[in-house]
């Protein structure tokens, strides 16, 4: 590549893929996850190979009720309260209203 010119670029490179590593979804707006955890209206869930966990919050009243413990379910956005949206491949507010049901495994 070359060397580094200017008084800061020299760190700047050296720290640019670090933002990707450190987050839990590895820059991506959503993650797929297993359910270790059900903690009052979250539920705390782990990567498939990583070590980092994180807690998604489930919204709505009865939804939490439809995630069991192993389950794979899609988190959304950021933070230690990514959303929950799909749970076992079907969206979590169809299976809230009725609209689907929950596929036998």
């Amino acid at each position: 590549m070359g060397k580094c010119r200017g008084l800061h670029t020299a760190r700047n490179f050296s720290h640019l893929g670090t933002a990707l590593t450190a987050n839990p979804f590895g820059g991506t707006s959503h993650a797929k996850r297993i359910v270790l955890k059900k903690v009052g209206e979250m539920c705390q869930c782990s990567a498939h190979q990583e070590w980092q966990k994180i807690t998604g919050f489930v919204p709505s009243d009865g939804c939490l009720n439809s995630i069991k413990e192993n389950d794979d379910i899609l988190v959304a956005g950021f933070g230690c309260k990514g959303h929950v949206v799909k749970v076992a491949s079907v969206f979590l507010l169809a299976l809230y209203k009725g609209k689907k049901e929950r596929p036998r495994s």
